[in-house]
């Protein structure tokens, strides 16, 4: 059955969870859009009085998600970047880092995009990171693609990094002097670059290797024509599973303007992208 997150009020209880009449979330289990789901007492959390239940709903995927990740390190006292906070993931981990005690900093594509973060805890809000380099302790990266090149470079010495599902890399220290050898090894690690060359993995959020060096006879097409493909595969994801504006998406996909990712993508899909999200899905 669809559905992992919902809000709700007990009906009936074994006594192994809240009782009759709670008022509880539940998150991560399958069945969330029923009236009704029969869930183990794992998956539900009691709400507190004063809490909507429509908001509580929400805390089930993004809200644990972001604290999971945070908890990859202590951040109290540090530097903090998170990445992609119009998300949902992201606007919980800027509460909960700022909570933990970090100075908290987000990135967002656009300055629309910004308003009342600083309400929920960021000291400092930027659109890019240009000059920031060697500057956090830790970056959630839940953006991916280009974006994590970038904010693994402004990782300070010693600093660690954390990724919600696919969107990035698995966290691990960057020392002075390894950070090339250590991004490559993440990459094989991650499955984006494979030893002795090949296809790498395709994953959404994830970024293609740079020289990718094999040539079309292992990739079946010229490099550029991969890179393109695995654009344009990125886009249609994020086009069919997120409401980001495709201005958005043309950057986060790689593309240096709106104008050359829509040209691009009319090439390989026939429609415009806005078409393509219009159409509906089989």
């Amino acid at each position: 059955m669809h559905g992992h997150d919902a809000a709700g009020v007990v009906v009936r209880a074994d006594g192994s969870g809240p009782p009759e009449g709670a008022r509880v979330a539940l998150g991560m289990a399958h069945g969330a859009w029923a009236q009704r789901v029969a869930v183990g007492p794992a998956w539900l959390g009691t709400v507190p009085e004063g809490v909507d239940l429509a908001d509580a709903a929400a805390l089930g995927t993004a809200g644990v998600t972001a604290l999971r990740v945070l908890r990859k390190r202590s951040v109290l006292a540090r530097n903090v970047l998170v990445t992609g906070v119009a998300g949902g993931v992201g606007y919980f981990a800027v509460q909960l880092a700022a909570l933990a005690g970090a100075r908290v900093t987000a990135l967002v594509g656009s300055p629309q995009r910004a308003a009342g973060l600083r309400e929920l805890g960021a000291d400092e809000v930027l659109t890019g990171l240009d000059g920031v380099e060697g500057r956090f302790d830790f970056v959630m990266d839940a953006v991916g693609g280009p974006v994590t090149v970038q904010a693994w470079r402004a990782l300070a010495e010693g600093g660690a990094s954390g990724a919600p599902g696919g969107a990035g890399r698995r966290g691990r220290p960057a020392g002075a002097g390894h950070r090339a050898r250590d991004r490559e090894r993440f990459q094989r690690a991650a499955g984006v670059v494979r030893p002795g060359g090949g296809a790498p993995g395709h994953r959404r959020g994830r970024r293609p290797p740079r020289g990718i060096g094999t040539g079309a006879s292992a990739l079946g097409q010229t490099p550029g024509a991969y890179v393109t493909r695995w654009r344009i595969d990125l886009a249609c994801a994020r086009l069919r599973d997120t409401d980001e504006p495709v201005e958005s998406i043309s950057s986060a996909v790689g593309y240096g303007s709106p104008h050359a990712f829509s040209r691009a993508f009319r090439r390989a899909k026939g429609v415009a992208a806005g078409e393509y999200r219009s159409r509906p899905r089989g």
